[in-house]
């Protein structure tokens, strides 16, 4: 795959820019990819973030993010945070988080945008990482 395809963290329209990519490139991206259904059941859960969260190859599809999969961000500073957009009607959030799986100090940087057909992401940059 040509590299200059794939998104940088950065990247204005980031969700559409991940949605493009074939499946499989979805693991090469070198930032965590989250993509959660209306309920907030994870749908996709990248190889990134399962490596750079120190949260291995424990079971995550299909499971409640909030409560099975993330319980230290189901507060209002994260979740609260993505509730609140979601009933302005507007979800194109970006902001710092202090806590991870394996280390409850690292500095977190989280986007979260609308996906196609419902949901949304949540992309996360460790800083260390």
């Amino acid at each position: 795959m040509n590299a200059a395809r794939i998104p940088r963290f950065e990247q204005r329209d980031l969700a559409s820019a991940v949605e493009a990519l074939p499946p499989d490139a979805l693991d090469t991206l070198d930032f965590g990819a989250i993509r959660l259904d209306d309920g907030g059941a994870v749908q996709i859960y990248n190889l990134a973030e399962r490596r750079l969260s120190g949260s291995g190859d424990l079971p995550r599809i299909g499971l409640e993010f909030f409560s099975s999969v993330a319980p230290c961000m189901n507060q209002s500073g994260f979740r609260g945070r993505i509730e609140r957009a979601l009933a302005r009607g507007r979800l194109d959030l970006e902001f710092s988080w202090t806590g991870d799986f394996s280390d409850r100090l690292r500095s977190v940087t989280v986007r979260v945008q609308s996906a196609t057909g419902g949901g949304y992401w949540i992309f996360m940059r460790r800083e260390d990482g």
